[in-house]
């Protein structure tokens, strides 16, 4: 199984407003960059679409280390959020829906095809790979 290193994020002008989301990732001396951006969404939208899409792209089951600075995404897998979700038909704690489902159960499908650990790194700090993808992020949102 191949070991992959992935680094996320998104990026939203205003929350809603204008995102982007980029992801980079790393396979022995390769690297590969994916971005895209809306014209209308959410700074969370946009860090479980970066996710994905990283995901989407691998070609075959992975063991995948996956690093974003969005604590939504860290705690839906780590704290056992979206397990609680999907246990209680994608109802919250406090009994509200969960925001943005239909990108948590195609990102619930993609980490089931692969061994995915997700790691937290602090954001705008000294992780170099986090700050780059921070930049692509933002060159990613859509100019109007």
């Amino acid at each position: 199984m191949k070991t992959i290193t992935i680094y996320t994020d998104g990026a939203c002008s205003g929350n809603p407003g204008p995102g982007g989301w980029a992801a980079l990732l790393l396979y022995n001396q390769h690297e590969r960059i994916l971005q895209g951006g809306e014209k209308q969404t959410t700074n969370n939208r946009m860090e479980l679409q970066a996710a994905i899409e990283a995901l989407r792209v691998l070609k075959e089951p992975c063991e995948v280390y996956l690093h974003t600075d969005s604590s939504y995404l860290v705690n839906a897998f780590q704290a056992g959020w979206l397990q609680n979700w999907v246990r209680k038909n994608w109802r919250k704690a406090d009994n509200k829906p969960v925001e943005n489902k239909y990108l948590w159960e195609e990102l619930l499908i993609l980490t089931q095809k692969h061994r995915v650990q997700f790691i937290k790194v602090k954001g705008h700090a000294d992780d170099a790979l986090n700050n780059r993808v921070d930049r692509l992020a933002v060159e990613a949102i859509p100019k109007l």
